[in-house]
């Protein structure tokens, strides 16, 4: 009997059965002189001791405020010390922390806030273009449930406003004694954070995490890049998405190493200043972030030497900037995460020793304490190197979607198994590889085609910088190949030119139709690329509205 694609990852380390709050005040008795959280731009250092003092402070200030134990607390901002705080702080309290995007406009905020119902909220006065305050009081009349804003920033606050020093001094109403009853309420199976996905019809969900969700998850994360309190991890990766407040703060904060967040926002001059300055051992991003950083034109004056490890996460890496992370930035152990909101995020990971084949070409295998399995759409097992929907069961599997019962029931089946909609496989050794979403899949008479795999083969063009493959519809074939390509600067290419390099290396049905040069594709603030907006793009560009109208009749 065939081997089916089914992996358990048995662990002889034990999952964390306490909170966040609890694990942080733990590690801080530890190690309580260590870099805690560095916050380059704002120019701030904290310790592990007066971090854990900070939060406890702020704790208090949302008790005093009147923040119940379960009440939504959100936060709209790019990365920031008060952010770091925000998430430790709201776990101590017993408050559950909804992650605003920081993309969002108006009818999005409004409909996040209102959803979940959140009581306080923090945001920050304005970034660039983004005039965060100025829309939260656009929409606050619309949000009757919303008692407090918390300003961080130099905006004078208006009625039903407070300014964030102001707000943590009121830490000092509340007594010691109440903070300690408070955290005794905590259990760590309870919801303690919203993050809601960047769904591409309709409304998005808000999937809702426990403190034994994403605090086991960002431990046995830093346990597979072999993190000790001497690391110091650079986070140029949004903190509203897992990435960057799980992989990331908490991934620091259970091995007592420094959370190092180089920006408000990505920028690959800024974030490589900040590797250099503080002595980073790890770095985060995905993708298109080391491949900006790889593109500087300066980017061989950086002294890179003090890194070893970090994670590329988000969407799929071509092998090429893969390898090219891996010797060209000191980063022999960089490693591979795979999963989704829903599941904390992590699902697989690859491992810092394993084979350069597997850590180029798969996202590793199961993580601790996790079941995956890949099926069919009848939902039985596939046997080994036999495509299917990958699916994920364990402690990391989400509660649920705030206050949405049937969209819960949609993705975790009766076995709590939470279905990814990736199209996977697992090879004998149990390492996965993800060849695309399976919306994204394209069918061309007939033949099931995964874009990643021609995005794999397009990315060995030397005049490619890189590439996306998309779905368009076709009146004769249902649905053909359309390449959206990034060439290097002084780079000279044609479309005939992307077919002709195709042609005898990959099968016919394989070779893109229509080739597009652009200067980049549209994608989420947590760096995915948003396929079905490409997909539009190429339609009314293409011409191809009648045939769009053909295939869905």
């Amino acid at each position: 009997m065939a081997l089916g694609s089914y992996a358990h990852g048995a662990s002889s380390v034990p999952l964390l059965g306490e909170t966040i709050g609890d694990n942080l005040d733990r590690i801080a008795r530890r190690f309580p002189e260590n870099d805690a959280v560095v916050s380059v731009h704002q120019g701030v250092r904290l310790t592990y001791a007066e971090f854990a003092a900070e939060t406890d402070r702020l704790a208090k200030a949302f008790i005093a405020a009147g923040v119940a134990h379960g009440e939504r607390v959100g936060i709209w901002s790019p990365n920031s010390l008060e952010w770091a705080l925000a998430q430790y702080g709201t776990a101590k309290a017993g408050a559950v922390l909804v992650n605003v995007n920081p993309a969002y406009r108006l009818s999005e905020l409004e409909y996040a806030l209102r959803q979940s119902g959140v009581s306080t909220l923090i945001t920050l006065d304005s970034y660039k273009t983004s005039e965060y305050l100025a829309m939260v009081r656009e929409v606050r009349g619309s949000l009757p449930e919303l008692r407090e804003v918390v300003i961080v920033g130099e905006t004078q606050p208006l009625a039903g406003e407070i300014d964030w020093a102001e707000y943590m001094e009121r830490g000092g109403r509340c007594s010691d004694t109440k903070l300690a009853e408070r955290k005794a309420r905590c259990q760590f199976d309870e919801a303690i954070n919203v993050q809601y996905t960047s769904g591409t019809t309709g409304f998005p969900k808000g999937a809702t995490l426990s403190h034994h969700n994403i605090l086991n998850n960002g431990f046995f994360i830093g346990e597979g890049c072999r993190y000790t309190q001497d690391d110091r991890v650079c986070i140029p990766v949004p903190f509203y998405h897992c990435f960057g407040m799980v992989l990331g703060n908490l991934a620091c904060t259970t091995h007592g190493a420094a959370i190092v967040i180089p920006n408000w926002t990505f920028d690959p001059e800024l974030t490589l200043r900040a590797v250099v300055a503080e002595r980073c051992t790890s770095l985060y991003g995905v993708p298109t972030m080391f491949i900006a950083e790889l593109a500087l034109p300066n980017f061989k004056d950086f002294d890179l030497s003090a890194l070893r490890t970090g994670i590329m996460a988000g969407s799929p890496c071509p092998v090429e900037v893969m390898k090219r992370v891996q010797s060209e930035m000191h980063m022999p152990e960089v490693t591979i995460c795979y999963g989704m909101t829903e599941t904390s995020p992590v699902s697989t990971q690859t491992m810092t020793d394993d084979p350069l084949e597997k850590r180029t070409g798969t996202v590793g295998r199961v993580h601790p304490h996790i079941e995956v399995k890949i099926v069919d759409g009848d939902g039985a097992i596939v046997p080994r190197n036999v495509p299917g929907e990958l699916c994920t069961r364990g402690y990391s599997v989400m509660l649920g979607y705030w206050e949405n019962a049937e969209a819960t029931a949609g993705a975790i089946d009766a076995a709590r198994y939470m279905h990814t909609g990736d199209i996977a496989t697992m090879d004998d050794d149990g390492y996965v590889n993800i060849s695309g979403r399976i919306k994204d899949m394209v069918i061309r008479g007939g033949e099931n085609v995964y874009p990643r795999e021609i995005e794999e083969f397009l990315y060995t063009h030397p005049a490619i910088k890189d590439v996306q493959v998309i779905g368009v519809p076709d009146e004769r074939y249902g649905e053909e190949l359309c390449a959206w390509v990034i060439v290097h600067e002084g780079a000279e290419l044609t479309e005939d030119g992307v077919r002709e390099y195709c042609r005898g290396q990959i099968a016919h049905y394989k070779i893109p139709r229509y080739v597009m040069f652009v200067d980049g594709w549209p994608m989420t603030v947590s760096g995915k690329v948003q396929k079905y907006k490409m997909r539009e793009e190429s339609i009314a560009k293409l011409d191809l509205e009648s045939a769009a109208k053909i295939v869905t009749a």
